[in-house]
């Protein structure tokens, strides 16, 4: 079985004009995604080849714009993560498959029924009016998420939408958009939900989850956790009013943007962007000043990259967004302007930074608003563009400046 997978993977890769070689590339990428070094190509390799039939997945959109499946999809040239996720059996692929109607339905009831399968979920859990506010084949988006995850081996929640509401769940919240993990532990379904956030998700991180599962045995989703390294980070969910421990694989999500940013010695010796268009942004200075929330966001964009490592959002010019956060509408727009609240910790909150200093809710936080101190201290930071004062919807709610209420 495992000569027959070996020939069954390779004819693909060669009829795509993918080579042995670019194969092995790829995997050590998949390494470096999962924090592994790349010597562990040859076993991520092997544990490709040797699968056989990959367990089967569903692929399933909540309220999404599709910009993951995107991701994933849109490519010029053969492209070896695109190529591995075709060898996967995806059996539900809603916005590329070319099933439809009741066939396409039935192939979601017959998974299910015979279970050891993954879900990736995409897009957000929309539960506003009693979750009428998504209906699919006339059955609310909630029910269909309870159904499939409620016997799959593991779910992954790619993209921001999925994690937490992503931009669909920016104030007001109509549509009562949250996160497949808050939601599942509201209808108590147990089943391990893995968070691949951004905006949109990275391929790559979604092809190491899938290389992980299958290294450690037939998605044993127990023996998954175990061995991959995790970091948790706190939620309080509006919608379902519980707090919840959202998981990220740590090899991806366990340091900043600014930790690997190839722009931070500039940052170290106070050489900043303050104007787009100007000379300093030709130097590739700093974008701090210009609304970079690399610093507090948790994504590994810099070693990574994308569009098969073709380039990330600094290096193209643009200040992160950091869309790798959680509550990162809210907590980060204006995006272009330097922060007046941020995320303190791992939990989605409205720190002022006036009280940064006084009140520290994390290590990390701390030793941050220590270096920005200390160089604004020196001299080296300066007061650059105006910060925003207070979020817009504070301002209506009759919030004061500096967090009070």
């Amino acid at each position: 079985m495992a000569q027959e997978a070996h020939s069954a993977l390779y004819d693909l890769l060669a009829v795509r004009g993918v080579s042995r070689r670019d194969f092995l590339k790829y995997c050590g990428s998949v390494a470096a995604a999962l924090g592994l070094s790349e010597t562990m190509a040859p076993q991520i390799a092997a544990a490709m080849e040797g699968a056989g039939k990959l367990k089967p997945a569903l692929w399933i959109n909540g309220g999404s714009c599709t910009g993951c499946t995107e991701s994933i999809a849109q490519v010029d040239t053969p492209d070896v993560a695109t190529i591995v996720l075709d060898y996967l059996s995806f059996n539900y692929f809603e916005t590329i498959m070319a099933a439809g109607g009741e066939d396409a339905e039935k192939q979601i009831e017959e998974t299910v029924a015979a279970g050891g399968y993954i879900v990736i979920y995409e897009g957000s859990v929309m539960t506003g009016q009693d979750g009428n506010t998504l209906l699919i084949n006339g059955k609310k988006g909630t029910e269909i998420l309870e159904h499939v995850a409620s016997n799959a081996a593991a779910v992954i929640a790619v993209g921001s939408c999925a994690v937490d509401g992503g931009w669909v769940m920016a104030h007001p919240n109509p549509a009562e958009a949250t996160g497949v993990q808050a939601w599942l532990q509201k209808k108590k379904i147990k089943t391990p939900v893995v968070n691949l956030p951004t905006c949109p998700v990275n391929p790559e991180w979604i092809v190491a989850m899938v290389v992980q599962l299958l290294l450690v045995a037939d998605f044993d989703a127990a023996k998954f956790l175990k061995v991959t390294p995790m970091v948790t980070r706190t939620v309080d969910c509006k919608v379902t009013g519980e707090s919840v421990d959202l998981l990220f694989p740590k090899g991806i999500f366990g340091q900043t943007i600014h930790d690997n940013c190839p722009r931070r010695g500039h940052f170290e010796n106070g050489e900043f962007v303050t104007k787009l268009g100007s000379a300093e942004e030709a130097m590739n200075y700093c974008l701090y000043k210009v609304g970079c929330k690399g610093p507090q966001t948790y994504t590994n964009c810099p070693v990574v990259r994308w569009n098969s490592r073709a380039s990330w959002c600094v290096e193209s010019g643009a200040p992160c967004i950091g869309c790798g956060g959680l509550n990162w509408v809210d907590n980060n727009a204006p995006f272009l302007m330097r922060m007046s609240d941020m995320q303190m910790g791992g939990t989605i909150g409205n720190v002022q930074a006036g009280t940064a200093a006084a009140v520290v809710g994390g290590v990390a936080a701390a030793a941050l608003v220590a270096h920005g101190l200390g160089m604004k201290a020196a001299g080296r930071v300066g007061d650059g563009p105006p910060m925003e004062e207070m979020k817009a919807y504070d301002r209506k709610r009759g919030a004061k400046k500096g967090g009070d209420k």
